[in-house]
């Protein structure tokens, strides 16, 4: 996610340079052969008219597909906000729910501290878990069509999974989940067999505490499911194709009807065309790539979800429960950009 109030040029330019370049070449080459035709007494202007009914078409389009791919965004962080929410209420629901009362004074506050840390530990894994797979790419992401190196991971990698996810189980809980199809489901049914295990065979929990733990994890499934939602459900492919197509019919016609319009100013008005055609083009264009990179917020570019930073946010609060003061140091843009 971009961080800065304002998007700097070199940002903007790293982007656009290559359209930009193309709008000047062909708004020159359709300036140079209205020239050439002129001269042989042939105008291939076109009226203005149709091209604006076309250009406002085109506008409420874009804006129609900006719009939806923005809820998509929104949404997906609404999303991420709400597991932030319960991951707090998770930690705290461990260290308040798990104790020892007068049937378990057996347990050592040491074995108790360590089954507060594998929950809360497990928790922390889950979201590294659904981060890595959200951003796994499918046959409809840019990554498939785009480079964008600079912002992009690319798809995790398995050292990815072990700096990330197997550093917080143990080995033999790890090397199993690993090969699971889809290991952050698995981890929250370990996390509700661990929740069985201490309300039947260590007494640890009672059935009230149980049910209300059990509907956390509940939830957690719930927001998982609703990231797969957006995650599987590609953007309706009309509006994202058919976008690109009325952009790119309206900005190869534009300089043909702005060239007959500063022409009727004088011939020499007619070069006037390049700069104008170069800048609504590029206003076309932009919205249009906009909407494009707002319609999958989980691929890790530059405007999608900074789900690292959120899950690094949480595993400091969680671990800041259990009374560690070591602590991972908070995510930090790079050029500006907060993965």
């Amino acid at each position: 996610m971009y961080v800065r109030r304002n998007i700097k040029w070199n940002v903007i330019l790293r982007f656009a340079w290559m359209n930009l370049l193309f709008f000047t070449i062909w708004g020159t080459a359709v300036v140079w052969v209205h020239h050439y035709f002129d001269h042989q007494g042939t105008n291939i202007a076109i009226p203005f008219l149709p091209l604006s009914t076309i250009g406002i078409a085109v506008a409420f389009y874009l804006g129609f597909k900006n719009n939806s791919a923005y809820d998509r965004f929104w949404e997906a962080r609404k999303i991420w906000g709400g597991i932030v929410n319960y991951s707090r209420t998770w930690g705290n629901q461990v260290k308040s729910f798990i104790t020892r009362h007068e049937s378990t004074e057996s347990i050592s506050s040491a074995e108790l501290q360590d089954i507060h840390q594998r929950l809360i530990y497990r928790h922390i894994a889950w979201l590294y878990a659904l981060t890595m797979q959200l951003r796994m790419p499918t046959s409809f992401s840019l990554k498939h069509t785009k480079s964008v190196k600079t912002y992009s991971k690319g798809s995790p990698e398995r050292e990815h999974w072990d700096k990330d996810v197997g550093k917080l189980l143990d080995e033999k809980e790890y090397a199993d989940l690993i090969e699971r199809r889809n290991t952050a489901t698995q981890l929250i049914r370990r996390q509700g067999e661990e929740l069985k295990n201490l309300l039947e065979h260590k007494g640890l929990l009672n059935h009230f505490r149980h049910m209300e733990m059990m509907r956390v994890l509940e939830e957690f499934y719930n927001l998982q499911g609703k990231c797969e939602r957006i995650k599987n459900t590609p953007f309706p492919r009309q509006y994202a194709f058919f976008s690109k197509i009325f952009t790119w019919i309206f900005i190869i016609l534009l300089p043909f009807g702005l060239v007959g319009q500063f022409a009727e100013m004088g011939h020499a008005f007619s070069f006037l065309t390049i700069p104008f055609s170069v800048l609504i083009s590029w206003i076309f264009v932009t919205m249009e790539i906009v909407g494009d990179n707002s319609e999958d917020p989980f691929e890790n570019f530059v405007n999608d979800v900074p789900m690292t930073a959120l899950s690094r946010t949480i595993e400091i609060d969680l671990r800041e429960m259990l009374g560690e003061t070591e602590l991972p140091p908070k995510v930090q843009p790079v050029n500006d950009i907060l993965l």
